[in-house]
């Protein structure tokens, strides 16, 4: 790698086009990233795009002029001084607001290169050009923000706005309510059976532990092994699978706790009302996110649980 300080005016201006160059497609997988589901927002970072275009086309004309028709290959992975960018390409889905950072990051470092280009040329066009590119990168979050008014109207905020919530349930919701419906409802039997059979809190709290933590493995890898999110946007699958397993553990561990208490009755009718207050939270959240009426969702999941309840205390007073 190349200080900076030690480039050539020929270098720096073949290290601003490809830089230049590498910014405008960025942009454009932005725009390709956001197009489905922030269609307004994209067309921000396509404008963006077109701009990068221009300074390009500027940089390369002037480069002709001064130095011909070849143009040396310098990257930013040359030169020390860069901050490393992941690559657009591995972030899938892309998130809103992961863009926008990423955008004002790049926009930034452009900025400040141009300006310590521009104090090292000793030629002036190469200098005023570079002056000049700095004064645009310095207008260009400003720029964006004035783009943001233009295309995101009030109906089009609405609609991102729908769009992010969508993203909100397939990605978080959706794997956190199956986590927590499947621990707090499908560990039942065994915690109530084990604790009806024995009539012994610890051997009760075991049995509760053992199902929870086998419950989240199963489900978590399950979840992760669903797909792969590139063509659902159900995002990344071992975030999904986390969030999932988390959840079906933290389901079953909340009616296991109360059997850590030695007094066996307590204990019970504890981890009863643990129940209640578990099913409760599932109905709310089918209710709030998933758009399911709240008599429907008590009575889907009150009955699941109570079947599920009513088969641990039959197995256990057997």
């Amino acid at each position: 790698m190349k200080n900076f300080k030690d480039l050539s005016e020929r270098e720096i201006l073949a290290l601003a086009i490809s830089l230049e160059e590498e910014d405008e497609r960025v942009y454009a997988d932005f725009f390709e990233g956001l197009r489905h589901d922030y269609s307004a927002s994209a067309s921000v970072f396509d404008s963006m795009r077109k701009e990068e275009t221009e300074h390009h086309r500027r940089l390369i004309e002037l480069y002709r002029q001064k130095f011909g028709e070849h143009i040396l290959l310098i990257r930013r992975q040359d030169v020390k001084g860069f901050v490393q960018r992941k690559p657009v390409w591995l972030v899938r889905p892309l998130g809103l607001d992961v863009v926008r950072k990423q955008a004002s990051a790049m926009e930034v470092e452009t900025r400040r290169f141009y300006e310590r280009a521009a104090s090292l040329a000793k030629d002036a066009s190469i200098r005023q050009l570079l002056d000049d590119l700095a004064q645009q990168e310095r207008l260009h979050e400003d720029r964006a923000e004035e783009l943001t008014e233009e295309n995101l109207r009030p109906d089009a905020k609405e609609d991102e706005d729908k769009a992010r919530r969508r993203l909100f349930v397939l990605q978080i919701v959706q794997p956190g309510l199956a986590g927590l419906m499947d621990g707090s409802v499908s560990t039942l039997a065994p915690v109530f059976a084990a604790a009806l059979a024995t009539m012994n809190s610890w051997d009760a709290f075991l049995v509760g532990m053992a199902a929870s933590l086998g419950a989240g493995i199963s489900m978590g890898f399950a979840e992760a092994l669903s797909d792969d999110g590139s063509l659902t946007g159900r995002g990344h699958p071992w975030a999904r699978g986390l969030i999932c397993g988390a959840m079906t553990t933290l389901g079953g561990i909340g009616h296991t706790l109360p059997f850590l208490v030695k007094d066996f009755q307590f204990a019970l009718w504890t981890a009863i009302v643990v129940v209640l207050m578990e099913l409760g939270v599932i109905t709310w959240v089918r209710h709030r996110f998933m758009d399911t009426p709240v008599f429907s969702a008590a009575t889907q999941v009150g009955l699941g649980g109570a079947l599920v309840f009513i088969t641990g205390i039959l197995i256990g007073k057997s």
